[in-house]
């Protein structure tokens, strides 16, 4: 369920696709300055890359945008860009790495990017040039789950003042055997404050905020031994949502991981895997209000 891939993973995808100086990607809609800590762009390297866009495509009505002279499409959102789509095909490595991969926003990536050795974590990559996006690093936690971190050119994009439409990005968690240990390394990187949150089921969840507003989430990982890693919710508007895009997944050329399970923190979970193995997660939203603090 979710298996994390090989931890060379982003050294591969960027020295395949990322380190020419000639690099250049398009910016991420900005104008709110930098929101460090902030997930702002999720990245999805396929080895299937046709049919994980019809896949999405028809589940999530997105859209797909090839940037003319390089290996990376735009993936839309109601006409916003939401995320990338790499070509594992197109990439010099010879195992499966397909998964998605989110960055976190930072203001200051050479100093971000030099405190996660000390913090106990691996920097796979050095800070990178994406042209007019901006520099990004990938490392990997104390425990081995992969991210990456971005200071974009032209600014984050700014905070949304509720929640995105069904089929945008929702929320980021990380699946940790240590949530305290992986809560202190991320919060040496970025700006966090953790709030530790009793619920019911989920014993121990923190919730990473910073500039007031909640960034992610940490939780047991709810598979026995599972390596840790990264895992990113879409929106869905109900259970009948839910239900009827679970009841598509397998025609797609995908695979239903967990059904549509009720969360301790409120609304309807579930888990798939596109075409290409990479996971993706699916909440429902809104929540009864008691539990509007969380995903």
């Amino acid at each position: 369920m979710l298996r994390p891939r090989h931890l060379l993973l982003p050294l591969l995808l960027c020295l395949g696709a990322c380190a020419p100086a000639s690099y250049d990607l398009p910016p991420l809609a900005g104008g709110a300055g930098r929101l460090p800590g902030k997930v702002v762009w999720h990245d999805l390297i396929s080895d299937t890359p046709a049919e994980t866009a019809r896949f999405y495509g028809e589940l999530f009505g997105w859209t797909f945008e090839p940037v003319p002279g390089v290996n990376y499409t735009l993936i839309r959102h109601d006409g916003r860009a939401i995320g990338g789509l790499v070509d594992q095909g197109r990439l010099p490595v010879d195992e499966d790495i397909s998964q998605w991969v989110a960055l976190l926003a930072v203001d200051d990536i050479e100093g971000a990017a030099a405190a996660v050795g000390p913090s106990g974590g691996r920097l796979l990559t050095t800070p990178t040039s994406l042209g007019r996006r901006g520099r990004v690093a990938v490392a990997a936690d104390p425990e081995g789950a992969i991210f990456a971190l971005l200071e974009t050119v032209e600014g984050d994009p700014p905070d949304r003042s509720g929640p995105p439409a069904p089929g945008g990005f929702l929320w980021d968690e990380l699946w940790a055997v240590d949530t305290a240990g992986a809560a202190s390394f991320y919060r040496r990187l970025l700006p966090y404050e953790a709030e530790t949150l009793a619920l019911e089921g989920e014993l121990d969840y923190r919730v990473l905020s910073a500039a007031g507003r909640p960034r992610a989430g940490i939780r047991p990982h709810p598979v026995a031994d599972s390596a840790p890693l990264w895992v990113n919710y879409l929106r869905v508007a109900d259970l009948a949502a839910l239900e009827a895009i679970l009841a598509r997944v397998d025609d797609l050329g995908g695979r239903v991981l967990q059904p549509a399970t009720a969360r301790p923190a409120g609304g309807y979970l579930a888990v798939l895997q596109g075409p290409s193995g990479a996971g993706i997660a699916l909440q429902t939203w809104p929540l009864e209000p008691a539990a509007e603090t969380l995903p």
